[in-house]
């Protein structure tokens, strides 16, 4: 399978699901400023939307947008990083990544273009505020979004939270999401995309788990 990716974009929570799942892949850098793949092509010929994450399975099949890939991800190992299809349990994890999408993803949006009017950053950050509060309230003492198994929601979230630093959003105010991060963050295989990405340092007496 080759997964279309650029360093800590939304790409990194299916990078991070792939590893916890112990399925390999190849990934392919995409510029995403000149949508153009690392060893030279234009990345709007294989994909129209130009964004990543952009999956082709080994049948063919291409797929598009990070809640979607989690999930195709997710069901390759059943009962690993996702309640079965069907259930109850898979229609709240939906319900996460479609939130986690929409009010967070799509959230950070403008803050990520230079030119976005500085009163217009301070209304998205106000309105994260507002999501983060909802997530601390659902969290409580639970380690991750569902309970107490690691999920693709919690890549995808861990994956959006990461851009908080970056683009001015102090998280000093909700501890629990710092908690989150770091308790993520330590994770063998979620280390391992880092690595893999270039946006953590492997350290000399560090074995990156496979």
């Amino acid at each position: 399978m080759k997964l279309y990716y650029s360093p800590g974009a939304c790409s990194l929570a299916a990078h991070i699901a792939f590893s916890e799942a112990g399925i390999p892949f190849e990934g392919v850098k995409v510029d995403l400023g000149k949508h153009q793949l690392a060893g030279g092509g234009d990345y709007y010929a294989i994909n129209p939307k130009g964004y990543v994450p952009f999956l082709v399975t080994d049948e063919g099949l291409s797929l598009a947008e990070a809640a979607v890939i989690l999930q195709y991800i997710a069901d390759r190992k059943p009962g690993s990083l996702a309640p079965q299809a069907g259930t109850v349990e898979r229609y709240r994890l939906m319900e996460w990544l479609n939130f986690i999408a929409t009010e967070l993803h799509k959230g950070f949006g403008p803050l990520w273009v230079p030119d976005t009017p500085e009163v217009t950053k301070e209304r998205s950050r106000a309105a994260l505020g507002k999501r983060f509060d909802l997530i601390v309230k659902q969290l409580g003492d639970t380690p991750f979004l569902t309970g107490h198994a690691f999920t693709i929601a919690d890549a995808y979230l861990f994956t959006v939270l990461n851009w908080s630093g970056t683009l001015g959003v102090d998280l000093q105010r909700w501890p629990l999401l710092q908690a989150f991060q770091a308790r993520v963050g330590a994770r063998p295989k979620v280390r391992a995309a880092l690595i893999e990405e270039g946006l953590v340092k492997q350290s000399s007496n560090e074995e990156v788990a496979a």
